[in-house]
């Protein structure tokens, strides 16, 4: 008997010591190991949507914040970051070239709408996740068909229909002029303005004008839509020509209702350049606190975010919000790999994504991060502020669509 219960109880240790190290095993796919994770992103450090470039310089400098405190469970990051100058093909180009020769184990926060739709296809064939991108067209949230990519931001057409809303409560008899980029972007815009518009779209929009990423000006079609005699104006456009379209809306003396779409209400990057003066009463729409507004300057979170740009990016902007939307982009790509823990298969990864639910740091109170299995798109709820010339200030309700 009692040499029996030896041989059960030494069985039973050696079962235990054999069983634990599979239970921790850790589990890696390209781009990770016990000491790194790799993580690419494409952006425009130049080309017509160069002030979009510093949404890579803030990402690079978050994620050295991160490795000055020890990395993710004791993980560094390693943060790739080529520059793809808004062009598509150039986006396939340095995409492959960061998973197939930097063997990335992520894509996170690239950014453009047509420059993301060009690697998209191939980023779910090859199963490695394309997170948290920096567009928000409606393909980035199908999760049926696309089930390895996810946008952060509210998708354009969700977007348009508050906007929509907005004019149909406050200005019903509007008659609306629209510019709009020429891809994925301006369209998406463009469809949900006239989703949310429904029957009314007919008779409210008076004009829609197209420009391309690559024209030097878009004083031709703003000419053209001063000339419907619109009374509102919805312009749905990267930073320069959202910037050129503010500039020239003042030189033709044409004074409609201006909506501004989230992506370009940046006070640094679009109204600065377009002289404050011809901003004052531009309406747009966001989900984020803004770095301008006097309000938040006691903010905890906006003063987490203030000591890590003067720690960590000083020669950034303080004015651009584009620097705190990477903040809040990254905040939420570090959440999901602690999540992931040892984990760090690229099919874990985005279980983890599928599995969100927080508030980040810049976005406004009661605005969360949230995601389910089912359910890709983080950010569905946005609410509506004015500029005053100096800043934004928030008004009426937050909206989800």
């Amino acid at each position: 008997m009692k040499v029996n219960a030896l041989l059960l109880a030494c069985t039973l240790v050696a079962f235990s010591v054999a069983a634990g190290p599979a239970v921790a095993q850790k589990a890696y796919d390209p781009g990770a190991s016990d000491t790194v994770i790799k993580i690419g992103n494409t952006v425009a450090y130049s080309g017509p949507a160069s002030a979009y470039g510093t949404l890579g310089k803030a990402d690079a400098a978050y994620f050295d914040m991160v490795n000055a405190n020890g990395g993710i469970n004791g993980r560094k990051i390693e943060f790739i970051s080529r520059d793809d100058a808004f062009s598509p093909p150039k986006t396939v180009e340095q995409t492959r070239r960061l998973v197939e020769e930097d063997g990335v184990l992520l894509m996170f926060n690239s950014l453009g709408t047509a420059p993301n739709s060009a690697v998209q296809k191939y980023l779910n064939n090859a199963k490695v996740p394309q997170l948290f991108i920096a567009a928000g067209g409606r393909k980035f949230t199908d999760i049926a068909n696309f089930p390895w990519t996810m946008a952060l931001q509210p998708n354009f057409n969700i977007e348009a229909k508050i906007y929509a809303k907005f004019i149909l409560s406050e200005h019903p008899d509007a008659k609306i002029a629209v510019l709009y980029q020429g891809d994925d972007l301006g369209k998406d815009y463009l469809s949900g303005l006239k989703e949310g518009l429904g029957e009314k779209a007919r008779t409210m929009i008076v004009g829609e004008v197209p420009y391309q990423i690559t024209d030097p000006t878009i004083d031709s079609q703003m000419v053209t839509l001063k000339a419907t005699g619109a009374n509102v104006f919805f312009s749905a456009s990267t930073p320069k020509f959202a910037a050129q379209a503010l500039r020239k809306a003042a030189e033709l003396g044409w004074k409609p209702l201006h909506i501004l779409t989230g992506g370009v209400s940046s006070v640094g990057a679009v109204l600065k350049p377009a002289g404050l003066e011809n901003c004052i009463g531009v309406i747009s729409a966001t989900a984020s606190k803004d770095v301008t507004d006097p309000k938040w300057h006691n903010d905890p979170g906006y003063l987490a975010w203030a000591a890590w740009m003067k720690k960590y990016y000083p020669q950034g902007d303080m004015s651009d919000g584009l620097n705190s939307g990477a903040y809040t982009a990254s905040e939420v790509i570090v959440q999901v790999l602690k999540q992931a823990g040892d984990n760090l298969t690229r099919e874990n990864v985005m279980k983890q994504a599928l599995n969100l639910d927080f508030q980040p740091t810049m976005l406004l109170p009661g605005i969360r991060v949230k995601t389910t299995p089912t359910q890709s798109a983080p950010v569905t709820s946005m609410q509506l502020h004015r500029f005053d010339g100096k800043h934004w200030e928030l008004f009426g309700d937050i909206i989800t669509q």
